[in-house]
């Protein structure tokens, strides 16, 4: 064993409930030996040389925080796209401003025309808000921008593509093309919106090679990690890797996060689509042998299920009533009956399963799948997944409970688009119960927080994910579904070990106990103590990995 090194610190949080609260923490080889006093420390500390680390001494030190659901790779490219979204936005090429009007993004496409002198390259843009932005945007109003350019724009949640007539004939799309998510006009024509997967791969293919131009996708991994670092997080998965070129990707995570500066832990889900699509019957023994790669920094976990569409782009599946103005929502890049059939092998071979639902219909079909899968193949401590967990009932959280499964819930949406759904979309009923934590606990079913950043209109900061689990306060003030809030013990619990639990991950991480991964958050203050509308205001100092220090400004 190396030297000890003992941080000492104003409050240690250990997130153990046999042992939650210590003053000091001593650190060898990037693992915790000891937590407590410097007293009950004694006999490590006469058998090993050691060094007192005061450098936290007026701070509060909690176990790394944990995001179980982030999209660093395509969304950092996203990024550096023709930015026509919303909200004001840093990207890596500086500062975006947000374009309220629908008027304001058509004539952003026609600058952003004026600016490129080849006319073959396509315009990429990224960032509409549908909800916000009166609406998909729609071929012929693409092709008002310029009928020679190819344009191909994602919404910011990237569950809709839209192209103008010239990017459709670049994609070999057309009239007889007949695949579910290629949507048309009423008369019939192509529209130019492409929904979900199925759809959305043909229309990205043309412009594949922009996505993944050298240097792209390992600048963009390595400025959201600084981005998660700084919001006090030390770990996190990539819920949907290989979605434009899996073995790019790898190689790229490779180089990014095994560089002793990167200051993350990252855990690669891979979309499931793609491993079938490439190796078809090899499916689960490719994915069993990318795995003997893991390392303790970078590592494969699980396989990722697409079943229905987007809380903010609103193609999330609804039961009765549905949606305020009768569209149905999307399900997903594979056909629901055909499911069971292929979660099958990977449920056989002990294969963790994160299947993404964000509505009730979703969760409901998501629920009776898991349930045909146990009667099929019983399993223990499966933690089958359902992501992001949004609309749903009190119901489902306790047959979900009874058959075993956890919940990744993205619950930013309760502040920060709750309001906008009751108007657009959803209705108030299902917008102010949006991610039911309340019902979860009850239940209880283990359950993580996470941001999907930053594919969603969101930031990425788990203390504000606390925040918004114990008071559900909306933009305007007023509290959603307060019976669906949570103590604050149970919302840190969901941003580090329950995290942790949902990754498979709770022997390493998501706690400071002996034999775990020193990984830690260094706060300014105890959210435990601050007034409950304060925890999102607690300051961020920086990051411990595996006994490394990471300053916040660092």
């Amino acid at each position: 064993m190396d030297k000890l090194t003992v941080f000492t610190a104003k409050r240690v949080r250990t997130m153990d409930p046999g042992r939650p609260l210590a003053e000091t923490v001593a650190v060898a080889d990037g693992k915790v030996v000891s937590v407590g006093s410097l007293a009950s420390m004694k006999p490590w500390l006469d058998r090993f040389d050691h060094e007192i680390d005061e450098t936290f001494k007026d701070k509060v030190i909690y176990p790394g925080f944990i995001d179980p659901h982030t999209h660093f790779r395509m969304s950092g490219v996203f990024m550096g796209l023709t930015y026509i979204g919303p909200i004001d936005q840093q990207g890596p090429r500086g500062f975006n401003k947000g374009i309220a009007t629908r008027e304001g993004v058509i004539a952003k496409l026609k600058e952003a025309d004026a600016a490129l002198d080849d006319p073959s390259r396509p315009i990429l843009a990224w960032g509409l808000d549908p909800a916000i932005q009166g609406g998909q945007l729609h071929r012929d109003e693409l092709d008002s921008v310029s009928k020679t350019r190819p344009i191909w724009t994602v919404t910011y949640a990237p569950h809709v593509v839209v192209c103008n007539s010239p990017m459709l004939e670049v994609a070999g799309v057309d009239a007889s093309t007949n695949v579910y998510g290629v949507e048309r006009y009423g008369d019939g024509r192509l529209n130019g919106q492409f929904i979900e997967r199925a759809a959305t791969r043909i229309a990205t293919r043309p412009v594949a090679k922009y996505l993944n131009e050298p240097g792209m996708g390992v600048e963009a991994i390595r400025t959201l990690a600084k981005t998660a670092q700084q919001a006090g997080i030390t770990a996190t998965a990539e819920m949907i890797f290989g979605y434009l070129d899996f073995e790019a990707e790898w190689a790229e995570h490779r180089e990014a996060v095994l560089d002793p500066e990167f200051p993350l832990r990252m855990f690669l889900v891979p979309i499931e689509g793609r491993i079938r699509g490439a190796h078809g019957e090899r499916c689960v023994d490719f994915l069993l042998e990318m795995q003997q790669q893991n390392t303790e920094k970078l590592a494969f976990h699980g396989v990722k299920f697409v079943n229905d569409g987007s809380y903010p782009a609103m193609t999330l599946r609804l039961r009765s009533p549905g949606y305020l103005d009768g569209h149905e929502g999307h399900r997903g890049e594979n056909p629901w009956e055909e499911l069971v059939e292929v979660m099958l092998p990977y449920w056989r071979a002990g294969i963790q399963i994160h299947s993404h639902a964000n509505g009730d219909e979703t969760i409901e079909m998501t629920l009776d799948l898991l349930e045909q899968l146990q009667r099929i193949h019983p399993r223990f401590d499966h933690r089958f997944t359902i992501e992001h967990y949004c609309i749903s009932t009190p119901e489902q959280a306790r047959r979900l409970k009874a058959l075993g499964g956890l919940a990744s819930v993205n619950n930013y949406f309760v502040h920060f688009r709750s309001l906008i759904h009751a108007e657009q979309g959803f209705g108030p009923d299902r917008a102010e119960a949006t991610a039911r934590l309340g019902s979860l606990e009850r239940e209880g079913v283990v359950f993580a927080l996470h941001s999907d950043f930053s594919l969603v209109l969101t930031p990425i900061h788990p203390l504000t994910a606390a925040w918004i689990a114990v008071n559900r306060v909306a933009l305007d003030g007023s509290v959603q579904a307060p019976g669906e809030r949570i103590g604050v013990d149970r919302a840190m619990r969901a941003i580090t070990i329950d995290a942790a639990h949902v990754l498979s991950r709770d022997r390493d991480l998501g706690s400071i106990e002996a034999g775990k991964h020193a990984d830690f958050t260094v706060l300014d203050d105890d959210p435990y103590e601050v007034d409950p509308m304060a925890i999102k205001d607690v300051g961020v100092w920086g990051t411990v990995l595996g006994g490394r220090v990471f300053p916040a400004d660092g």
